[in-house]
């Protein structure tokens, strides 16, 4: 015969029970410090992978690969880039002028062309395997699996490898040729050089984060433990299905 108890009573649970429901909230809440450490990985490779697609596309559009300037033209200077050519006046007039034909380019331009295009492309699809393979974004409810985020997530950072090392080549390039142009000894000094543009920075900067941010990525990867990590489909859902559980024990402690 059973016998209820009341609910203003005060039910003593199993420390068993106790001890279970303790773990459910620390990993509701996240409160493990390799959880954490890995949190911050995950966040710091996807923000330095959109800072790094965002350099790279700004590196492939932008006309300041190199820039020449005269002394017989002072009020004017010229800029060169992967699209077209242009020229800066002192007053803050520009004018570009798209190039005429593709085959007529220079081999390095069209070399670097391909390659940026490339990492932009490449770069954009790590980020995007990378951000729904991090461990606070819940893409797929309930059909996703840790290993399947781990996958992800891996994808994304070998992508980000892979832009980054597609990003430098170019750049490189054309800075290795203008050096040599540059002290190249069977040119009159009379003649201008070509010198780094900003965008020839802001390449290098693009491809080291790429790169960092592939190795943030990989080693969040492998800190990722599924005993650390237990995968919850989505936080809301998770406490839910904590209350429910905790009220169905409730309810069988009602009765002795």
């Amino acid at each position: 015969m059973f016998v209820g108890v009341s609910r203003g009573r005060e039910i003593h649970h199993h420390p068993r029970h106790r001890t279970q429901r303790r773990r459910r909230r620390r990993r509701a809440h996240g409160l493990s410090c390799d959880g954490a450490g890995v949190c911050v990985l995950e966040l710091l490779g996807v923000f330095f992978s959109l800072s790094a697609c965002f350099c790279s596309l700004l590196t492939t559009i932008t006309s300041q690969w190199l820039t020449l300037s005269t002394d017989l033209l002072p009020t004017e200077s010229f800029e060169l880039g992967l699209w077209d050519t242009c020229v800066v006046q002192d007053v803050g007039v520009t004018q570009c002028r798209p190039y005429d034909s593709l085959l007529g380019l220079p081999p390095d331009i069209r070399l670097a062309r391909v390659l940026m295009c490339t990492a932009v492309a490449v770069g954009v699809a790590g980020l995007t395997f990378a951000i729904p393979g991090i461990y606070l974004v819940n893409s797929c409810k309930r059909t996703e699996t840790l290993e399947g985020k781990r996958t992800l997530k891996m994808l994304g950072g070998i992508l980000c490898f892979v832009a980054g090392v597609l990003g430098l080549v170019p750049v490189s390039y054309v800075a290795h040729l203008t050096v040599l142009r540059f002290f190249d000894e069977s040119v009159s000094s009379v003649v201008p050089r070509w010198e780094f543009g900003n965008a020839l920075f802001l390449g290098w900067t693009a491809g080291c984060l790429h790169l960092f941010a592939g190795f943030l990525l990989i080693t969040s990867c492998i800190y990722l433990q599924d005993d650390q990590w237990p995968l919850l489909q989505s936080l809301a859902l998770y406490r839910a299905h904590l209350v429910r559980s905790e009220r169905s024990s409730h309810r069988r402690t009602e009765y002795v």
